[in-house]
């Protein structure tokens, strides 16, 4: 069978040549003897692997040498969690906004440890938009300040940061991490779990700037302290070994590509072409505000859900699959991650186009 057009919103698609590197190296790593699925993370072949991989994100994401870069596991779900516990150090209050699920339980998970202050929101809208922001309401003594980048459910995407001072930034950067330019030094941390564009579930990978590491109160886990991992270079515990080979090959397939700026042009490319026949369609609707669409996540409607359901069916017989769009959109969504390829979008907007024609 041939492989079909991916287009799930996570674990997502990633890049052929990975994959078939990966797979020439499954039995034996370059002359070990034995899978990476089988090292210690003691060793010195996977210790390797490990600093190859933080040295090449480092070098793509042009990362500060005062930020640390730790290999995780527990999700971005986890990282709810150990933001706070990490964070809350001084006032035990944050500026948060609402953009859509994960946004909403990363709100959830930091009123369990102290004051949340949601300075915007567009539930509203079904968060159809990213939400004007209003200094104003930003707490001058705020221990942090969360956004979540790209909001794989909504399709919505900040394409402006907000001027958050003296105050850390902390994004959650699961779902377009690597897919556009960034400057990290604007950030105080980020996080993101790998699955959409860095490799496989199961890694989840935390930039943090020194200065915010080692203010966790004595009680917390050990496990959730920042600290503790940063002192072990990510190797406190067994780190999720293979998934970090997968994403030391994911970096370096977008280093060849020409590095994330690169990237990011040809998502914009691609993104293009499903909005412009989205925006002249008459039967295909986007779902989001133009300004704040995604160039990663693309849902849309034809506003029939018959016909919703007869196109994701006839779809998937097409070999164009997971186009299901979340429950709370309805409709479709086309996730298109930096693995997905240009003549993927092309070959989908075409069957769009006939679908339409067939379904007058």
């Amino acid at each position: 069978m041939e492989r079909v057009r991916n287009f799930s919103a996570g674990p997502g698609v990633i890049p052929v040549p990975v994959l078939e590197t990966a797979a020439k190296e499954m039995l034996n790593y370059r002359g070990s003897g034995m899978s990476v699925m089988e090292m210690s993370h003691r060793s010195k072949v996977f210790i390797e692997i490990a600093e190859n991989a933080e040295a090449l994100l480092r070098e793509i994401m042009n990362i500060p040498s005062n930020y640390k870069v730790l290999f995780l596991q527990g999700g971005a779900s986890t990282q709810f969690s150990m933001v706070p516990l990490n964070l809350f150090r001084n006032s035990k209050k944050c500026d948060m906004v609402n953009t859509g699920q994960w946004a909403s339980k990363a709100i959830k998970e930091a009123k369990k440890f102290g004051t949340v202050n949601v300075v915007a929101s567009s539930e509203d809208t079904n968060f159809d938009r990213i939400p004007e922001i209003d200094s104003s309401k930003f707490s001058s003594d705020a221990d942090y300040f969360h956004i979540t980048s790209n909001n794989t459910i909504f399709g919505t995407r900040f394409t402006s940061l907000p001027d958050t001072g003296d105050v850390p930034l902390v994004c959650d950067m699961s779902s377009n991490i690597l897919s556009e330019v960034y400057d990290v030094s604007k950030f105080g941390l980020i996080y993101a779990g790998a699955q959409k564009n860095m490799g496989p579930a199961g890694l989840t990978v935390v930039i943090i700037r020194d200065d915010l590491i080692g203010h966790a109160d004595k009680s917390i886990p050990t496990m959730l302290d920042y600290k503790i991992h940063a002192e072990a270079d990510s190797m406190y515990n067994t780190p999720p070994t293979y998934a970090m080979y997968i994403a030391g090959l994911v970096y370096q397939w977008v280093k060849d590509l020409g590095g994330v700026a690169a990237m990011q042009k040809i998502n914009e490319e691609k993104a293009a072409i499903l909005y412009d026949f989205l925006d002249e369609s008459s039967m295909f609707k986007g779902t989001v505000v133009k300004k704040d669409r995604s160039l990663m996540n693309v849902p849309y409607v034809t506003g029939n859900e018959e016909l919703d359901s007869k196109f994701i069916k006839e779809a998937e017989k097409a070999g164009f699959v997971n186009l299901k769009g979340y429950r709370t959109v309805g409709g479709m969504r086309a996730s298109i991650y930096n693995a997905m390829p240009v003549e993927d979008i092309k070959d989908l907007v075409e069957f769009m186009k006939k679908f339409e024609v067939d379904n007058k």
